[in-house]
């Protein structure tokens, strides 16, 4: 082995020693010490709705922090219509015309006609939601016996049976939309107007005395876009 190879191979053994040395140096014992790249192996979490600013690498720290304490998710622009590629389904994305007041409260229930045909089908999916979404209140059947009234002393929601029997679908779907009252809150935030309406479809259901109609089952609907009776 010549001396200058003997050499090199001293100097980069006495460079290793002093990399390692210094990673391992730091005040914090739980510190990893000195990382090249961290980016390239430790991963960092990305909460939705959080801007996460400008690389404070290269920008001031105040910058990046403020910049994070920003949303980044911004509001669709006033009077944006959603997009959907099935035509059955586009009364769904359309805007509700009716501002929540007493007025149009009234008008809702006599202009609102659901866009779903009443079926087992609807009643079934409109059920599933009802469970997770009312019964608490309003009861499995709609008795107004629900957990939160009978443990929570909460007022007795009317039952669909009997003070809401004749509440018309309009008016059905305009609460989930705004709520009423202080006990009924806005349902809009948690159902979509699809959604909606299904549970509308099991509410009138519950007022029929668990039958499709007061009168005669409703036939198989073709059209999810038909308008009830």
């Amino acid at each position: 082995m010549s001396k200058r190879t003997h050499t090199s191979g001293i100097a980069l053994s006495a460079l290793g020693a002093v990399v390692v040395l210094m990673a391992s140096c730091g005040g914090d014992p739980n510190s990893p010490g000195v990382e090249y790249m961290p980016d390239m192996y430790r991963s960092p979490s990305i909460e939705a709705y959080v801007d996460y600013g400008q690389d404070p690498y290269h920008f001031s720290d105040s910058l990046a922090i403020a910049q994070r304490e920003r949303q980044s998710a911004r509001l669709p622009v006033t009077g944006t219509i959603p997009f959907s590629n099935e035509p059955a389904k586009a009364a769904f994305n359309m805007p509700y015309p009716y501002a929540n007041t007493p007025e149009d409260y009234e008008r809702a229930g006599l202009e609102v006609r659901s866009p779903i045909m009443m079926t087992e089908a609807t009643v079934e999916q409109g059920k599933v939601i009802y469970m997770k979404f009312c019964q608490h209140c309003h009861g499995e059947k709609g008795a107004g016996d629900g957990a939160v009234v009978n443990n929570g002393n909460y007022p007795v929601p009317p039952a669909y049976d009997a003070g809401l029997k004749d509440l018309p679908e309009g008016k059905i779907f305009h609460v989930l939309m705004y709520g009423k009252n202080v006990a009924m809150g806005s349902h809009a935030s948690q159902l979509n107007q699809e959604e909606r309406w299904l549970v509308t479809q099991y509410v009138k259901y519950l007022q029929n005395g668990g039958k499709m109609s007061r009168d005669a089952a409703a036939p198989a609907a073709t059209d999810s876009t038909t308008a009830a009776n």
